[in-house]
């Protein structure tokens, strides 16, 4: 294998010749074999990394800092790499120490070696085009990374953002199928009073579009950035008009609209949004995880179980009980659900551990929350696909589990009163009868009333009743 050699303050060393990375990324990849995910494998974050690259080279030219030349090699190298290029080259691990200074060079040293080849010189031959004086001009790691971690995350919610509003159209869809199924609703466990199966299918839906709604939210609050901050927000070696420039030019790169922060020393060092975002996926995945919870009880059996719905088979429940299939779709997005409340906390305690003017722990919370967005989006997809789309009611042990329920005894609290219905219900209980033949024996109602009274609409919605 041939080389080249190249050198940074600790000396000498030799990278292979094919490589688009240099010596910051070599001395990386020595450092930290810590997670085996590169950055090269979150790709949301390589667009954003070429994307600042090529924003900061239009600003700096903009302003006489860089020129024609190296501007437009630099921003063919970035349109490469957002175009898919050359991510295999972007090596470093995910988990770093060093607040995200290997990624920021990873990125640096690719684009400078591929600027360098379309300006017609060798890789490394740095005298041309430099990592750090021109890809890296007017920048610093402190404003690059957290700004790249902001990008990589506002594309990733709205792919999960589309994930769930598909999902939320798999059970409004279901609502509709099992509008007219009536059930008995439950609270704690036991029968409380009756609803149809497709009102619980809708809240289902109406629970993910809330969610939506609040990662919406909190992927605006993402969008404010420090680039133009470089070291710890004072703006030391930019020049006083690079801020406003470089912030428009990305906006323009990416259609994001992003904005610069009213106060970049606050915004170097604050990990905020972060924590916000990540409260949000967890609510996501807490919630979600309850419908699965739901959908695997709901469907428990099947025939000792609850059995009010069936589940798509997907594969062989046993190796040892033959015939068993299980609800391996909702337990998959459960366990991921436990992996993203699992982020959070990880999250959270790196945003604290941050010290005065920059957070050291960033790549932490990058690693956490790529992984929170990505495995989500997968389970919402998952759940979809090979679940919600093929459930089905088992309509006859609904209907007979309502006219053999105790807790429609509560609809006629209006017009038996309350005495008398407890009285019912407990003779229901007791004596394994009905309540329907009850009321009608014991002379509390007539029959065309009682069957008035016990419609299935006028048990599932508000109704005006006469004394």
């Amino acid at each position: 294998m041939t080389s080249r050699s190249e050198h940074d303050l600790l000396g000498d060393r030799s990278v292979p010749a094919e490589a688009y990375w240099g010596v910051h990324t070599l001395r990386a990849i020595e450092n930290f074999p810590i997670s085996g995910q590169t950055i090269g494998q979150a790709p949301d974050l390589v667009q954003a990394l070429a994307s600042i690259k090529q924003a900061a080279a239009l600003a700096n030219a903009d302003l006489g800092l860089l020129s024609e030349a190296r501007r437009d090699a630099i921003v063919a190298a970035c349109e490469e790499i957002r175009a898919g290029n050359l991510h295999d080259h972007f090596v470093v691990d995910q988990i770093q120490g060093g607040a995200g200074t290997s990624t920021n060079m990873n990125a640096n040293e690719v684009i400078a070696n591929r600027a360098l080849e379309i300006l017609g010189h060798a890789r490394g031959d740095y005298t041309h085009l430099h990592p750090n004086e021109h890809v890296n001009q007017s920048q610093s790691t402190n404003d690059v990374y957290p700004t790249a971690l902001k990008l990589a995350t506002w594309f990733g919610i709205h792919r999960l953002i589309a994930a769930m509003a598909v999902l939320r159209g798999a059970f409004a869809d279901k609502a509709l199928e099992f509008a007219d199924v009536l059930k008995m609703g439950r609270t704690q466990l036991q029968e409380a009073v009756p609803m149809t199966l497709g009102q619980e299918f809708n809240a289902f839906a109406i629970m993910l579009g809330e969610d939506e709604n609040r990662l919406a939210e909190a992927a605006q609050l993402i969008l404010e950035i420090n680039l133009g901050a470089t070291a710890i927000g004072t703006g030391i070696t930019a020049h006083p008009d690079y801020a406003a420039l470089v912030c428009a030019h990305l906006a323009t790169i990416t259609g994001a609209p992003v904005v610069t922060a009213a106060d970049l020393v606050e915004a170097t060092q604050d990990c905020g949004a972060f924590v916000q975002v990540s409260g949000v996926l967890k609510r996501v995945a807490v919630k979600l995880s309850k419908t699965c919870n739901d959908l695997r009880l709901l469907s428990s059996g099947p025939r000792a179980g609850f059995a009010e719905i069936t589940l798509p088979a997907r594969q062989a429940g046993s190796s040892i009980m033959p015939g068993k299939i299980n609800p391996v779709i909702p337990e998959v997005v459960n366990q991921v659900a436990f992996e993203v409340i699992g982020n959070d906390v990880t999250i959270s305690f790196a945003a604290e551990a941050g010290q005065l003017q920059l957070n050291a722990f960033e790549p932490i919370i990058a690693y956490s929350l790529f992984r929170s967005i990505a495995h989500l989006t997968a389970a919402c997809i998952t759940l979809e696909q090979h679940c919600i789309r093929g459930i089905g009611a088992n309509r006859e042990r609904l209907r007979l589990s309502v006219e053999t329920s105790i807790g429609i005894v509560t609809a006629l609290n209006p017009y038996i009163g309350y005495a008398n219905a407890t009285e019912v219900a407990l003779e229901a209980h007791h004596s394994g009868r009905g309540v329907y033949e009850l009321v009608l024996e014991k002379g509390l109602m007539s029959k065309e009333r009682l069957d008035a009274v016990l419609r299935t609409d006028a048990l599932t919605r508000p109704q005006k009743f006469v004394v």
